[in-house]
């Protein structure tokens, strides 16, 4: 089932997300995935860089792991990375994107066509901006749950 959009319901507020399935419809797929699954509730956003991104998805909180699905290949595209885009994390293999995402908080075009992009917020940036600082954070912000569509 394709969704269009999703919404982040985090501590510091909801933060609503266009999926961009146009772009990376496997990083959509995979996303809408985990989160119809219940994979990213109490999740924490273990890495928040002032001026960079918020970066989480990882179950473990640590930065070191994803979910037990396979890592799926790049989609990468010309879609900047500017203040609000989603994109997904992955080691220096540009194939093993998994479950964690970040979303930047300001212009960071030195990662265009280097990291899939797979949405857009379109509403809740301040919830973002909100989430505690640091890698990690001593009190990291968490994703309470997701809304599909």
């Amino acid at each position: 089932m394709a969704h269009e959009k999703m919404t982040l319901h985090l501590e510091t507020g909801d933060v609503e997300i266009k999926l961009r399935a146009d772009l990376a419809p496997g990083h959509v797929e995979r996303i809408t995935t985990l989160a119809a699954d219940g994979f990213y509730d109490g999740v924490v956003f273990h890495r928040v860089i002032d001026g960079f991104m918020a970066q989480g998805g990882d179950p473990t909180g640590t930065g070191m792991s994803g979910s037990d699905l396979p890592d799926i290949a790049q989609e990468f595209s010309a879609e900047p990375h500017v203040e609000g885009t989603c994109s997904m994390a992955r080691t220096m293999d540009p194939n093993s994107a998994n479950s964690q995402f970040f979303i930047c908080l300001d212009d960071a075009g030195f990662l265009d066509n280097q990291y899939t992009v797979w949405g857009e917020v379109t509403s809740g940036m301040e919830a973002v901006h909100a989430l505690p600082k640091g890698e990690p954070p001593a009190q990291p912000g968490a994703i309470k749950s997701i809304t599909l569509g």
